[in-house]
Protein backbone atom coordinates (compact mmCIF):
# COMPACT_ATOMS: atom_id res chain seq x y z
CA UNK A 1 0.00 0.00 0.00
CA UNK A 2 1.29 3.13 -1.10
CA UNK A 3 1.73 6.41 1.66
CA UNK A 4 1.02 9.74 0.70
CA UNK A 5 3.85 11.97 2.14
CA UNK A 6 3.88 13.55 5.31
CA UNK A 7 4.86 17.24 5.73
CA UNK A 8 8.02 17.45 7.10
CA UNK A 9 7.29 20.36 9.36
CA UNK A 10 3.37 19.89 10.49
CA UNK A 11 3.02 16.12 9.78
CA UNK A 12 -0.17 17.01 8.30
CA UNK A 13 -1.02 15.21 4.88
CA UNK A 14 -1.14 18.43 1.58
CA UNK A 15 -3.89 17.85 -0.35
CA UNK A 16 -4.09 20.77 -2.45
CA UNK A 17 -2.53 24.47 -2.20
CA UNK A 18 -3.26 26.80 0.41
CA UNK A 19 -4.60 30.45 -0.49
CA UNK A 20 -5.56 32.59 2.15
CA UNK A 21 -8.58 34.99 1.88
CA UNK A 22 -6.81 38.29 2.44
CA UNK A 23 -4.68 37.56 -1.08
CA UNK A 24 -6.99 38.33 -2.70
CA UNK A 25 -9.01 41.78 -4.16
CA UNK A 26 -12.71 42.59 -3.51
CA UNK A 27 -13.81 44.02 -7.01
CA UNK A 28 -11.75 42.38 -9.46
CA UNK A 29 -11.35 38.70 -7.74
CA UNK A 30 -7.12 38.95 -8.19
CA UNK A 31 -5.90 36.07 -6.25
CA UNK A 32 -2.65 34.42 -5.78
CA UNK A 33 -0.84 32.77 -8.63
CA UNK A 34 1.45 30.08 -8.43
CA UNK A 35 4.79 28.89 -10.03
CA UNK A 36 8.27 28.16 -9.64
CA UNK A 37 11.43 29.65 -8.23
CA UNK A 38 14.68 29.03 -10.28
CA UNK A 39 18.31 29.20 -8.86
CA UNK A 40 21.12 29.59 -10.73
CA UNK A 41 21.61 25.65 -10.77
CA UNK A 42 18.04 25.57 -11.95
CA UNK A 43 17.01 23.80 -9.24
CA UNK A 44 12.87 24.13 -9.01
CA UNK A 45 10.81 25.40 -5.82
CA UNK A 46 7.18 26.22 -5.66
CA UNK A 47 6.28 29.77 -5.65
CA UNK A 48 3.24 32.27 -4.73
CA UNK A 49 2.89 35.60 -6.96
CA UNK A 50 0.65 37.17 -4.59
CA UNK A 51 -1.64 40.38 -5.77
CA UNK A 52 -0.70 43.95 -5.04
CA UNK A 53 -3.65 43.87 -2.43
CA UNK A 54 -4.03 47.15 -0.33
CA UNK A 55 -6.71 48.10 2.37
CA UNK A 56 -7.99 51.54 1.47
CA UNK A 57 -11.23 53.14 3.21
CA UNK A 58 -13.30 55.47 0.69
CA UNK A 59 -16.30 57.38 1.93
CA UNK A 60 -19.68 56.22 0.87
CA UNK A 61 -22.28 58.95 0.29
CA UNK A 62 -25.52 57.09 -0.09
CA UNK A 63 -25.15 54.94 3.84
CA UNK A 64 -23.23 58.41 4.97
CA UNK A 65 -20.46 55.93 6.38
CA UNK A 66 -16.61 54.88 5.53
CA UNK A 67 -16.34 51.44 3.89
CA UNK A 68 -13.03 49.90 4.11
CA UNK A 69 -12.11 47.44 0.99
CA UNK A 70 -9.29 45.12 0.04
CA UNK A 71 -8.24 46.05 -3.32
CA UNK A 72 -5.62 45.52 -6.30
CA UNK A 73 -3.72 48.17 -7.56
CA UNK A 74 -5.81 47.18 -10.17
CA UNK A 75 -9.06 47.47 -8.27
CA UNK A 76 -8.15 50.55 -6.93
CA UNK A 77 -7.82 52.15 -10.51
CA UNK A 78 -10.93 50.64 -11.08
CA UNK A 79 -12.57 52.72 -8.55
CA UNK A 80 -11.30 55.76 -9.62
CA UNK A 81 -12.41 55.64 -12.95
CA UNK A 82 -16.45 53.85 -12.14
CA UNK A 83 -16.52 55.23 -8.69
CA UNK A 84 -17.08 54.27 -5.39
CA UNK A 85 -20.93 53.24 -5.54
CA UNK A 86 -20.76 51.47 -8.72
CA UNK A 87 -17.49 49.60 -6.92
CA UNK A 88 -19.62 48.66 -3.84
CA UNK A 89 -22.71 47.57 -6.53
CA UNK A 90 -20.47 45.22 -7.92
CA UNK A 91 -18.82 44.03 -5.10
CA UNK A 92 -21.79 43.16 -3.17
CA UNK A 93 -23.10 41.68 -6.46
CA UNK A 94 -20.61 39.47 -6.16
CA UNK A 95 -21.95 38.11 -2.46
CA UNK A 96 -19.48 40.08 -0.37
CA UNK A 97 -21.06 41.94 2.91
CA UNK A 98 -19.64 45.04 3.00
Amino acid sequence: MKMNPVSKWTGAIPTERCVTVSAHCQLTGAKPGFGKKISHSHRRTSRRFDPNVQSKRYWLPSEGRYVRLRLSARGIKTVDVIGVEAAVARIRARGVKI
